[in-house]
């Protein structure tokens, strides 16, 4: 038997899945590990304790599984856009890697704009200066850190430093290499005019490939902590949302998912670059060669769950901990008859400041209609719903693009919520359906590494194959026609606070 391996180095924590070649999960492990906020609106994590988690769990599938080493034929990466890792001559991490959450860079988008060119960077990069993506977090570097800047010898995406560890190469592909904003996104490669306004060496960064083509092996000193043998190949991979949509089929027109990890994500397939010149959604290389993909993000979705479990649900996790139970299910439980607006509490999902439509690292998050008869149960089921109409944002811009979409699917660990997948389907009013494989980027990218190393044809037919669609969720008509009536009062409350999320960044 073959078997391929599939590594999503997330935001809260790395999993690591080993496949048969009939993408069955042979076994399974995952870590977590801490995000440092050292300021308001800022994000980092320390690219040592990715590195630990990834040798931990690659060496426990290897053993519990007790398959031959050589039986692993490739490795796939996805995880986390836009973060920075900067090492030095000695290829030692300089700094805390500034992750994709991170709003400090308000600045810097502006200075990238000027020296780029705003309409020029459009057209170049497919996407407007962002605070979030890595150019910017460049800059930041560069003018607040001096030091630290001369000092680096190359910059790496989250994934492509798990790659060095893993391969000793320096490698990217197209997909996370979109999210730079130093790619040429329409002719997949890095962008001289780009790299040479904003004085960023060419040397810095790794060479680019398609998802699916082999960087590098296994090394000798990876191989004896792990197991694996040095002929296991480590392809391209992906960014986590183009490996999830690897990870539910979305690779022809007219098919997208929604995803509601750390952050929540709408995404279309295209065969055809498409840009929507005010910015609002981001257009990226895909993981299918020669296309591309469309992506509204909510920067908080997951994120705005688990701030609220860990701050007020210590009971929740007692419970958890008790009965050997998932927290999120019993709070999932305990919302059962909480009704549709949740008796009038709106929630916004801006802890990190906001992508879709905004474009704003200064908003924060609100509850809005607050009253004595709300609980904690209320709370729960507001902060779903508001996830699903900043989600819902994101759709009406590709409604804006003429973007049609015929199927949609949701994957990440919100779709595990029965609660949450109804929320979604009613507020979008379509049907939505998971798939019968739950971890979408992992498998995303053991297919690449399947396709790389020469065990499936194409990305196309493997996912034709082997992704199976599974629960279905269908909207109900009265629910969504009082979501579209909250999703109206929603959508004004970003407008008339705007200035004052500008005046609160300002104290």
């Amino acid at each position: 038997m073959n078997c391929l391996i599939g590594i999503d180095i997330g935001t809260s924590a790395t999993k690591t899945i080993l496949y048969g070649d009939a993408c069955n999960i042979i076994a399974e492990a995952s870590r977590e590990y801490p995000m440092y906020q050292p300021q308001n609106g800022w994000a980092e994590q320390n690219p040592e304790d990715w590195k630990r988690a990834v040798l931990d769990t690659v060496k426990e599938v290897v053993e519990s599984s007790k398959i031959l080493p050589d039986t692993v034929k490739g490795i796939g990466l996805s995880g986390q856009m836009h973060g920075l890792v900067m090492l030095d001559e000695n290829n030692q991490v300089i700094r805390l890697s500034i992750i994709w959450c991170d709003q400090r860079t308000g600045k810097e988008a502006e200075e990238l704009n000027r020296k780029a060119g705003k309409q020029r960077l459009m057209e170049i990069t497919a996407n407007p200066a962002l605070t979030g993506w890595t150019a910017a977090k460049i800059l930041w570097v560069k003018n607040n850190e001096p030091d630290n800047y001369s000092r680096c010898r190359h910059i790496l995406l989250p994934k492509d430093y798990i790659r060095y560890i893993l391969t000793g190469v320096f490698a990217t592909e197209v997909s996370d290499a979109s999210g730079t904003q130093l790619l040429d996104v329409p002719n997949r490669c890095w962008s001289e005019e780009i790299l040479e306004k904003l004085q960023i060496q060419p040397s810095l960064l790794p060479k680019v490939y398609e998802s699916y083509e082999v960087t590098g092996k296994i090394s000798s000193e990876v191989s004896a902590v792990t197991g694996l043998s040095t002929d296991t190949a480590v392809v391209g991979g992906a960014s986590d949302n183009a490996a999830a949509a690897i990870g539910t089929g979305i690779v022809k027109d007219g098919s997208a998912f929604t995803t509601i990890g750390t952050s929540g994500v709408l995404y279309a397939h295209s065969s055809k670059v498409q840009i929507d010149r005010l910015g609002r959604v981001h257009t990226c290389c895909c993981a299918v060669p020669g296309a591309w993909h469309i992506m509204g993000v909510t920067q908080a979705a997951g994120l705005s769950l688990k701030w609220f479990r860990d701050n007020f649900c210590e009971d929740y996790l007692k419970k958890a901990d008790e009965t050997g139970r998932d927290p999120y299910e019993l709070m999932n439980e305990d919302i059962a008859n909480i009704p549709v607006g949740s008796n009038k509490l709106i929630y916004l999902p801006y802890l990190m400041g906001e992508r879709t439509p905004h474009l704003d690292p200064e908003c924060r998050g609100v509850f809005f209609g607050l009253s004595a008869m709300h609980t904690r149960q209320h709370f729960i089921r507001a902060i779903m719903e508001g996830v699903a109409y900043s989600l819902e944002d994101c759709k009406k811009v590709f409604s804006d693009m003429g973007i049609e979409v015929s199927s949609m699917r949701i994957c990440g660990g919100g779709a595990k919520s029965n609660v949450w997948r109804q929320i979604i389907s009613d507020v979008y009013n379509c049907s939505v359906n998971t798939i019968k494989q739950t971890e979408g980027p992992a498998l995303g990218a053991a297919i690449l590494a399947g396709v790389g190393t020469g065990l499936y044809d194409s990305v196309e037919s493997a996912c034709d194959k082997f992704i199976l669609s599974d629960k279905w969720n269908n909207p109900d008509a009265s629910a969504a026609e009082q979501y579209n009536r909250y999703y109206s009062i929603y959508n004004e409350l970003y407008k008339n606070l705007k200035e004052q999320f500008k005046q609160l960044a300002g104290i």
